[in-house]
């Protein structure tokens, strides 16, 4: 029996994830890694890599609560791992607690606090806060790097390669590259991130509503104490995270812009940017609204429901989507692999060429 064959196409979190995946359940499958830029280098070099125990819908919570089960054993094998736990504070409205409450996961353990344990950041009247475990966040481009990594070299990395066709035959799925190369394989998994218009399968997904929104996070030129929380400001989607290995804070709102272009989205912040932002924190803390001055801008896919899209493209099940993670990429990358993974035929294929 030959060995399967599967083309990962996309290096970022959710991409190096689904290639660990594969190698774990079969070893020997051979998966090769295709991206159009370098490890890491998108929607995952810009993210800001928070994990929190919440989800809007039980799918999400699900794949929540796995995917923070999945980031837990990896930084118990691996302590070097780019993961750093954070005391989390949750803010919203009174009459919103009771949504609170379903939204998170038992595991986070919501407690009533009198006020957020920093004195830069105020209760408005009629808010309420709770304190709750099992936030962390990331260097998600470093960690995508250490996996990649770890799975060099049985898993062959094709940086700065666009893919700009697929064909799907009987025989498997072609994929045509900017370089002039085809590579064959039984499947494919796209993991592209933003990049959901590319020519190669924008077609494929064009069903399925997929639109692609700005990200925007503000840098606060201020210097995070030690054990300080992050204050996720329910109400308005927005969260204040202490980046202390990188000596700031960054408060992200959300932002609605529409229909960008993941190509065009790194072009800076633009004044009403730094007001909406500002606006939003100074809800909470003034002092540091006043310090937002420069920030991270870029850009990810979003589904009608808010929830991630992980299925087969194609009527012989061979072009998976792995994708669609509405801004909690890095949170939701263990479930989307694992959940694409489940889709594939990992026990017999034939051999690729490449």
């Amino acid at each position: 029996m030959s060995r399967p064959t599967v083309v990962v196409v996309g290096a970022g979190i959710v991409g190096c994830l689904v290639a660990r995946e594969i190698t774990d359940r079969a070893a020997d499958a051979e998966v090769v890694v295709v991206d159009r830029d370098g490890v890491g280098s998108g929607a995952s070099r810009r993210s800001a890599g928070l994990h929190f125990p919440r989800g809007a819908s039980e799918r999400v919570r699900r794949m929540t609560a796995y995917s923070e089960d999945w980031y837990r054993r990896l930084l118990g094998a691996d302590p070097g791992a780019p993961i750093h736990p954070l005391p989390m504070t949750v803010v919203a409205s009174s009459e919103r607690a009771a949504e609170v409450h379903e939204a998170y996961l038992p595991s986070a353990k919501l407690t009533p606090v009198a006020a957020p344990d920093d004195d830069r950041v105020v209760l408005p009247t009629g808010a309420v806060a709770w304190t709750g475990e099992g936030c962390q966040h990331a260097d998600v481009h470093a960690l995508s790097l250490r996996l990649a990594r770890g799975l060099r070299p049985a898993v062959p990395f094709r940086e700065g390669i666009a893919v700009t066709e697929l064909v799907s035959r009987a025989g498997g799925v072609t994929l045509r590259l900017g370089s002039g190369e085809d590579l064959t394989a039984d499947q494919v998994v796209l993991a592209p991130g933003p990049w959901i218009h590319a020519p190669a399968w924008r077609d494929l997904l064009a069903p399925h509503g997929v639109r692609v929104k700005k990200v925007i996070a503000l840098h606060i030129e201020d210097r995070p104490g030690p054990g300080a929380p992050c204050v996720v400001f329910h109400d308005e989607d927005a969260f204040l995270l202490p980046l202390a290995d990188r000596g700031h804070w960054l408060f992200s709102y959300t932002c609605q812009e529409w229909d960008v272009d993941p190509d065009q989205s790194t072009d800076g912040l633009h004044a009403e940017h730094l007001a909406e932002a500002r606006a939003t924190l100074a809800l909470y803390a003034p002092e540091l609204a006043a310090r937002c001055t420069s920030g991270r801008v870029f850009c990810d896919a979003y589904t009608p429901d808010r929830r991630p899209l992980v299925r087969a493209l194609d009527p012989a099940g061979r072009i998976v989507f792995a994708g669609g993670a509405n801004g909690s990429g890095y949170r939701l990358a263990p479930a989307i692999a694992a959940e694409a993974v489940d889709l594939l035929d990992l026990t017999s294929s034939r051999r690729s060429q490449w």
